[in-house]
């Protein structure tokens, strides 16, 4: 019997502290009898970990060396804290607190709130963004839905990482992170939100942290008598603390050592909220008398599964690579991963489908199944093609396509514009019905082409341009299709993915999948620009990419399917790549190269003006493939490649452009595409011939816009009102 073998809901409470290391391995065991001074365990996926630190508390509480209340066990999620309360149960340590960073912060403050400060703790705010809200319209802000939950992202960053709001905008480019909106917006928008926060006597999640640090800081007494209740801490996934959950520990710890940590470098994929894995990769340094073990017997993967994913990381750069750890299954040898190249996104999520029934029908049971991608977007061509072939699933860290609040809207408009008929102004001169549905919901914010950057109004623009996607396939599929039609196929689809599904399938992204496990996992999606995410622009960015796909990988147990679509759309050009950090790994895709590099050949990065002519086909001057699309010729790059533009620029150009359209009562598009845009501000033309030599900027809009556009690009205001026309 393994050390990870799944034993009875209802195990038996072990007889002694001797019997509490039964059943663990050399190295889980070592961890058990490390219960003195810093211990630092390297727990790589699937090495029991949790057993690991539940059974070294265990043993301790149970051999008498640790008094159940001294001990603290943190961990981030209440799933987590959950779980390991339920195993020190089963093992006879009932009385250790095993809590989240907030739910053990929360209950200091609120029992030494009234001898600190005096009085009642301030009302917990449960939601912020109605308080952010208020904040964005007093600084005259207009936030949508979408906007407002990426804004209030933004500042809960600030606040783990302790940025004071007129710090933000100097952290914001200090970390090259990928802000929602202006940075110094954001920033009077935070500030506001602390002052109203201030004004009504109330506390956000992130201020329970802020306010116990301070009490201890301050409150020497109060922090001496913390420390007298609690002398041993443990702290799980320790790769995702936050600058301020470190600080908080370091108060709890005071001049002691009795600290045990557990973490992998290689899991990190939270940067995005303040985490990092710092901590971990200099506890050695903080400690240097520490105890370290390393945990790399896998008890959850098939061989096959395990040496995929050494492959990946063998592969990884950087800081937290140098401390992968290389994994050894000891599970009995399974079937090797599957990789599949799809014409098309459709065939994707049907071959998936069919290859799910095919596991359903030959044992292995629905909820034991996984899709896994990279953004919530994808999921409605999954939901689709699995409700069309009978098998039920549920969503994970998702709203059902058909109730997401985008696509509800984009439901009400098509059928009003279905009932108007003719008699709709956005339908004038418009002809077949993918054009029909484009003219309707683009004044529901969808464009021909995607928004730049992350957050939600990308994953706003996937779920319209599905809705585009759709109809196009409607389309065809039906011609003579009406909009009625096609508004009739939207509510069957909805009512038929609505039914319940108690053990289905589970539908996630890879950032919800952490912590989960299935028999057989499916990856999809992994091509360039999806995996890594076409705004991964640093190489530190592009690594936390890498370590995602790690961590899908090793969520299966015997099952990997890993598979990508070479166009979007049925008939499409076959212009998308796998993913580079496959290559090298599946078969057929030669040796490992540089992050980045494509095929043979050189790459001409262009001089600018547009004037120079080319021999020879057109070369992407990112990743050297031949481009033949005219709006990656535009680009000088495939559109899944990463940008070098001017964002600052580019954002201009979009607020300049959105007051063009509105003035002309047309939508941006009819101004300039975003595509033209994008390369007008990675261009940055400086005369008329060279804004010209844009494509998609003819002589009339030159003449119309053009003065405007170059003055932008010079960094001064637009001059003269540009007449309707």
């Amino acid at each position: 019997m393994t050390a990870a073998t799944h034993s009875s809901l209802f195990p038996q409470v072990p007889e002694s502290a001797d019997a509490v290391l039964a059943g663990l391995d050399p190295e889980q065991r070592e961890v058990a009898l490390a219960l003195h001074g810093p211990v630092c365990v390297l727990a790589g996926a699937g090495t029991g970990k949790t057993r690991a630190i539940t059974h070294r508390i265990a043993y301790g509480v149970r051999a008498g060396i640790l008094p159940p209340a001294s001990v603290l066990a943190v961990t981030f999620t209440n799933r987590a804290a959950g779980e390991m309360r339920g195993r020190l149960r089963q093992l006879g340590a009932g009385g250790v607190q095993a809590r989240t960073f907030h739910s053990a912060a929360l209950r200091q403050l609120q029992y030494f709130w009234p001898k600190a400060v005096g009085g009642d703790l301030p009302r917990l705010l449960e939601r912020k963004v109605q308080l952010v809200a208020e904040a964005a319209a007093r600084c005259r802000v207009r936030l949508d839905r979408n906007e407002l939950r990426d804004v209030t992202g933004e500042i809960e960053w600030a606040k783990v990482t302790q940025t004071v709001p007129a710090d933000y905008p100097a952290a914001v480019a200090k970390s090259l992170r990928d802000a929602p909106r202006d940075a110094a917006e954001i920033g009077q928008i935070y500030a506001m939100y602390e002052q109203l926060k201030r004004d009504r006597g109330v506390i956000d999640f992130e201020d329970v942290l802020l306010l116990t640090v301070g009490i201890l800081q301050d409150r020497h007494d109060i922090a001496d008598q913390i420390r007298r209740q609690y002398q041993h801490f443990v702290v799980d996934e320790y790769q995702d603390v936050s600058p301020l959950q470190q600080r908080l520990l370091d108060l709890w710890l005071g001049d002691r050592d009795n600290l045990c940590v557990v973490g992998d470098a290689s899991q990190t994929i939270y940067s995005f909220t303040g985490a990092t894995p710092d901590h971990l990769l200099n506890f050695r340094v903080r400690h240097p008398g520490a105890t370290v073990v390393k945990l790399v017997r896998d008890y959850r993967s098939t061989p096959q599964v395990v040496h995929l994913a050494n492959g990946l990381l063998g592969q990884a750069r950087g800081r937290a690579a140098e401390h992968r750890l290389e994994l050894i299954s000891q599970r009995d040898p399974g079937p090797e991963p599957a990789y599949t190249e799809y014409p098309d996104e459709p065939a994707e999520a049907e071959g998936t489908a069919r290859r799910i029934r095919e596991l359903i029908a030959s044992g292995v049971p629905a909820g034991e199944i996984a899709v896994l991608y990279r953004i919530n977007a994808q999921s409605e061509v999954y939901e689709q093609a699995l409700a069309d072939a009978g098998v039920p699933y549920q969503l994970r860290g998702a709203e059902r396509f058909f109730e997401r609040e985008e696509v509800r809207k984009a439901g009400v408009a098509l059928r009003g514009a279905a009932r108007a008929g003719g008699n709709d102004a956005l339908l004038d001169d418009v002809e077949d019905l993918p054009a029909q549905v484009r003219a309707v919901l683009s004044s529901n914010g969808w464009t021909p082409e995607p928004p730049t950057g992350s957050g939600a109004v990308r994953d706003r623009w996937e779920s319209l341009a599905a809705l585009v996607r759709l109809a196009e396939d409607f389309a065809r599929a039906k011609p003579g299709a009406t909009l009625s039609d096609l508004v009739a196929e939207l509510d069957e689809r909805a009512a038929a993915q609505h039914a319940p599904t108690v053990q289905g399938v589970t539908l996630a992204s890879l950032h919800a999948a952490k912590g989960l496990e299935w028999d057989a996992v499916f990856l999809v999606g992994l091509t360039e620009g999806m995996m890594p995410i076409t705004y991964a622009k640093t190489d530190e960015q592009v690594e936390e990419e890498r370590r995602l796909l790690y961590v899908g990988v090793t969520r299966a147990r015997e099952h990997l399917s890993l598979s990508w679509a070479l166009s979007r759309s049925p008939g499409g050009r076959a212009s998308r790549r796998p993913t580079r950090f496959l290559k090298g790994l599946r078969p057929g895709s030669g040796k490992p190269g540089a992050a980045g590099t494509g095929g043979g050949g050189g790459i001409d990065r262009g001089s600018g003006s547009g004037r120079r002519k080319r021999r020879g086909p057109v070369l992407c001057r990112v990743c050297g493939a031949t481009l033949t699309e005219a709006g990656e010729m535009k680009l000088m790059r495939c559109e899944d490649c990463p940008s070098d533009m001017d964002e600052a620029l580019y954002e201009r150009l979009r607020e300049w452009r959105a007051e063009q359209a509105r003035g002309l009562g047309q939508p941006a598009y009819c101004v300039f595409t975003d595509k033209t845009l994008m390369a007008i501000a990675e261009q940055v033309p400086g005369s008329d011939g060279e804004l010209s030599a844009i494509s998609g900027v003819g002589a009339r809009k030159l003449d119309r816009f053009g003065a405007d556009v170059l003055a932008i690009c010079a960094g001064e205001e637009p001059g003269g009102d540009d007449e309707a026309v």
